[in-house]
C-alpha cells in the first residue's frame, strides 16, 4: 500500500506547473539565476511559498513539519502570519519547527508569540522558542529567556543561555554567571561563550569596532 504523498508532491498536487525546489534553479556551475528566467523564478517561488504556507493547514503531520520548516528555509515574511498560528498546532513537531522558522525569518512580529511559548509545557516547543528569540535579537526576550535559566530540563536551558549570548544586552551578564554554575556541563560551557560573546560586543563598542 502506498505512503502518503510527499511534501514536493502535495505541492505539485496543489500547483500543477509547480516544479521548483530551494536552490533548484540556476547556472549548474555558478549556482546563480538564469537572468533568462528571473522573471519564472520569482513566480515559481512565490507559488512555492504559497503552497508551503497553504500546508501548513494539511491533515498530514509529515507535511505540515516540513512545511514550517522550508518557510523557514525561504525566509518570506508573508509567512510569518501563518507561522505564528503553526505554534497552535495540536502536535508539537509542527509547532518546535514553526518558532525556529520565524527566527530564522527575523521579523519582529513573532517575539511575543514566542515569549508566550516560553510557557510551554512541552520542552520541545520550549527549546524551539528560546533559540528563535535568540535568532531575533530583541532585548525585550531577556527577562523570559532568564527565567528559562531554572528550567528542570537541560537542554532548554542551554537553549535559554545561547539565546542570551546572541541577545547580547548587559542585563543577561549576571544571569549568565549564575548558568556557569549550573549542573550541566553543556550548559556551563555555553554560559562561559555567551558571556565571551557579550564582552567582545563591549570592547568593541568602546574602541567603535563594532560591526
Amino acid at each position: 500500500m502506498p505512503g502518503p504523498p510527499s511534501l514536493k508532491e502535495n505541492l505539485i498536487i496543489r500547483y500543477p506547473n509547480f516544479r521548483l525546489g530551494v536552490g533548484d534553479v540556476g547556472d549548474s556551475e555558478t549556482g546563480k539565476p538564469d537572468s533568462d528566467k528571473t522573471g519564472e523564478i520569482v513566480l515559481d517561488r512565490t507559488k512555492m511559498i504559497e503552497g508551503y504556507i497553504e500546508l501548513l493547514k494539511s491533515p498530514l503531520l509529515n507535511s505540515r513539519w516540513r512545511a514550517a520548516e522550508a518557510l523557514g528555509e525561504l525566509g518570506d515574511p508573508s509567512a510569518v502570519v501563518p507561522l505564528i498560528k503553526a505554534l497552535g498546532d495540536p502536535f508539537v513537531d509542527v509547532q518546535w519547527l514553526a518558532a525556529k522558522a520565524l527566527g530564522k525569518i527575523g521579523d519582529r512580529r513573532a517575539v511575543d508569540p514566542l515569549i508566550a511559548c516560553l510557557k510551554s509545557d512541552d520542552k520541545w516547543l520550549r527549546n524551539g522558542a528560546a533559540w528563535g528569540l535568540g535568532r531575533l535579537g530583541d532585548p525585550k526576550a531577556i527577562p523570559p529567556l532568564t527565567d528559562l535559566l531554572k528550567d528542570p530540563k537541560k537542554d532548554v536551558r542551554k537553549s535559554a543561555v545561547w539565546a542570551l549570548g546572541q541577545i547580547g544586552d548587559d542585563r543577561a551578564i549576571g544571569p549568565l554567571r549564575d548558568a556557569e554554575k549550573d549542573t550541566d556541563p553543556l550548559v556551563r560551557d555555553e554560559a562561559r561563550s555567551a558571556l565571551q560573546k557579550i564582552e567582545k560586543r563591549r570592547g568593541q563598542e568602546k574602541t567603535g569596532t563594532a560591526s
